[in-house]
């Protein structure tokens, strides 16, 4: 293979994000508009997840932009900017929840499910809105290891290798937290089908984290 062709190959496995990045990297200041277009939407949900909170969430994303162009000198040329920039918001949302108790980051909660079930019958929607907040109390009582791992793989839509590079773990420990995430998130499922535990009851019924693959 040329140098040439082995060059557009490389190029097109990159994705906007990256190339946009690459061009911010090197000096063109025009390229933040696409590289925020692409990476901003995808961390505001990550940390609106992460927070419950809105506006600490946008702080958040604005301090992780912050960083990205006082970093943008040192980036590496071919490097993916996606998992860096998720790393960027997980350190920064730890911190905060460091300085920030938890109740009060709720006291400016997120409004409303990040999707709503517009168009949907009435039944429809609010058995919609039933099972996703009976996912959301489900993921909040995970440990925080194993909801972090789940929700990069199952929620972002990262890759395994990128979701390592995220936590700072090997990635067969991302795989381990995944599934046993998936596996305490199930039986949560599936006792609830049995006992017709409501939502509000939910708090009271702590979620057990399953054992790893062998």
């Amino acid at each position: 293979m040329t140098n040439g062709s082995s060059a557009a190959g490389e190029a097109g496995r990159q994705s906007l994000a990256d190339r946009a990045m690459e061009r911010y990297a090197d000096g063109d200041a025009a390229a933040f508009s696409a590289l925020y277009d692409e990476l901003a939407p995808r961390l505001f949900r990550f940390a609106t997840r992460q927070l419950r909170s809105r506006s600490a969430a946008e702080d958040v994303v604005q301090q992780a932009f912050l960083q990205i162009h006082s970093a943008r000198d040192r980036f590496a040329r071919g490097a993916a900017v996606l998992p860096w920039s998720y790393a960027i918001v997980f350190r920064l949302v730890i911190d905060l929840k460091r300085r920030r108790g938890r109740e009060e980051l709720r006291a400016d909660p997120a409004e409303g499910g990040e999707q709503q079930a517009g168009g949907a019958a009435p039944d429809e929607a609010l058995h919609w809105k039933r099972s996703e907040a009976a996912l959301r109390l489900d993921l909040e009582r995970l440990s925080p290891a194993l909801r972090d791992a789940f929700e990069l793989l199952k929620v972002e839509g990262l890759s395994v290798a990128e979701a390592a590079e995220v936590l700072g773990i090997t990635r067969g420990m991302v795989k381990v937290r995944a599934y046993r995430a998936a596996l305490a998130l199930r039986k949560g499922h599936l006792q609830r089908e049995r006992t017709g535990t409501s939502v509000l009851e939910l708090d009271a019924q702590p979620v057990q984290d399953g054992d790893p693959p062998r």
